[in-house]
């Protein structure tokens, strides 16, 4: 059997490290499309190394665009990767432009489309990942839920026969990492001088946050108000928003700081006393270090976090200031992200299906 991967950012890197050894242990013949939607080599090339993802086969190098410009220049590009390889599958990730893309071309050349991360929803139609998320959902046929919340989602819209639920491959990747360098210092830590549990990780990159100068600003206004140090880790769209707009990103107690390589950025979060984040992957990856997490979008697709008590939804200003400082909320052994086999799950379900 045949499988095509395609991944074009940082959050698919991740859920393809596991995918990728998964494969191999099963004896798939697996194939690797980047589509080159994040192009900054900390972005990209260092998560393939750093994670012991093999190179990809195909590296289509999109770049930045708007976003029907980048789902139009990877839907056009992916017709010549798909005639090449001829896949049995073509197995997406997620919610960026290039999962919508690839999962058309393929859908458009009557090839299985599997979605990993299928069912998650926001309810909030004006962010283009819910967007991606709903129309890959409708035309896969095969939708890798990792919640049981995520089926249900998914069943509501008439999909259950589709729907397997596999458990999160981030829970998969994220366990490996994190006890690789538990017993490491952090490195934004050691770099800036910062005691383990004195300082919060941050991470502000989606457009309803950095695309209104206003907006933005009180973002960066109430983190640099926090009680403590708040290492902004600025990815190089927040970086370019802030010069356009006029906006220090040091002020207060908010320091810049460049993005990390994936072990750099476990080790650092498991070593602070919060996460501050608009991602989606973050506030995930924050509970399943259980580090507190305060997510500034007024919704979340992983509810869990929220009604477990270990993220809160914010708006910017006080309420955001305030969520940072926020005492550590109890302990809990739950696990609504499965238990760090979902890759192989997913490699069994494409072999039997």
């Amino acid at each position: 059997m045949k499988i095509l991967s395609v991944v074009g950012a940082r959050p698919q890197f991740v859920k393809l490290a596991p995918i990728a050894k998964a494969m191999a242990a099963a004896g798939v013949d697996h194939v690797i499309c980047h589509t080159g939607q994040h192009y900054d080599p900390m972005l990209s090339d260092v998560f393939f190394e750093d994670l012991g993802i093999p190179a990809p086969d195909v590296h289509l190098g999109v770049g930045s665009a708007s976003h029907g410009k980048q789902t139009g220049g990877i839907l056009a590009a992916m017709d010549d990767v798909l005639a090449e390889h001829e896949p049995d599958w073509v197995l997406v990730y997620g919610d960026t432009n290039s999962t919508v893309a690839a999962a058309l071309a393929a859908v458009k050349q009557h090839i299985k489309v599997a979605h990993l991360e299928a069912g998650l929803r926001s309810f909030n139609r004006r962010m283009p990942e819910e967007h991606n998320r709903v129309l890959t959902d409708h035309c896969a046929d095969l939708l890798l839920a990792p919640t049981t919340v995520a089926a249900e989602h998914l069943e509501r819209e008439g999909l259950a026969e589709r729907t397997i639920v596999v458990g999160d491959v981030m829970t998969d990747v994220l366990y490996q990492v994190r006890d690789a360098v538990a017993d490491k210092p952090s490195p934004i830590g050691a770099e800036l001088g910062l005691e383990d549990g004195t300082y919060s990780v941050a991470t502000i990159h989606r457009a309803e946050n950095t695309d209104d100068p206003q907006r933005l600003a009180a973002v960066l206004e109430s983190l640099g108000r926090v009680d403590h140090p708040v290492v902004l880790l600025a990815h190089p769209r927040l970086v370019a928003k802030c010069e356009a707009h006029g906006l220090d990103i040091n002020q207060g107690n908010l320091r810049s700081h460049a993005p990390l390589a994936y072990p750099d950025l476990v080790a650092s979060c498991l070593k602070a006393r919060g996460i501050v984040t608009d991602s989606g992957g973050l506030q995930k990856e924050a509970f399943l270090l259980r580090v507190p997490a305060t997510t500034v979008r007024p919704e979340t697709e992983w509810v869990e976090t929220v009604e477990l008590g270990w993220n809160v939804l914010v708006e910017p200003g006080d309420a955001l200031t305030a969520a940072a400082t926020r005492p550590r909320p109890e302990d809990t052994d739950e696990q609504p992200y499965g238990d760090g086999n979902a890759a192989e799950r997913v490699a069994a379900e494409l072999l039997r299906a």
